[in-house]
């Protein structure tokens, strides 16, 4: 992978009332599922925009924090979030997913902005 943007989300503690602002505000809608890692979404509240443009989706629960977050893609998860805390950076989460298939992870950058890694392993 090239680590270009490859997915958005945003989360909150009401998942269903912020799926509901964006489809009113911009018009996505969604396919409703699970998350790569329970670290992302509570089970079952995951929602896939699919008409966004971009991949992404709005989803969350009562025990996670609003945030919005991007993910870069990356060939080795792993390897990138060591990078990134090698630079300065701390680890969030991760990684997280199912090896050789997909994988997450974020970190916070040096001034605390939350990123998300993806990638294959």
């Amino acid at each position: 992978m090239p680590n270009h943007v490859v997915h958005f989300e945003i989360i909150g503690t009401d998942p269903a009332a912020l799926r509901s602002y964006y489809s009113d505000l911009f018009g996505w809608t969604y396919d409703v599922g699970d998350a790569s890692s329970p670290a992302v979404s509570e089970p079952g509240q995951y929602g896939f925009a699919t008409n966004a443009g971009l991949n992404g989706g709005v989803a969350g629960g009562a025990s996670l924090s609003p945030k919005v977050v991007f993910y870069v893609g990356v060939d080795d998860v792993a390897a990138a979030l060591a990078r990134a805390e090698e630079l300065g950076g701390q680890r969030a989460f991760g990684p997280d997913g199912t090896p050789g298939v997909f994988m997450v992870a974020q970190f916070t950058d040096p001034e605390g902005n939350l990123i998300g890694l993806a990638g294959p392993k």
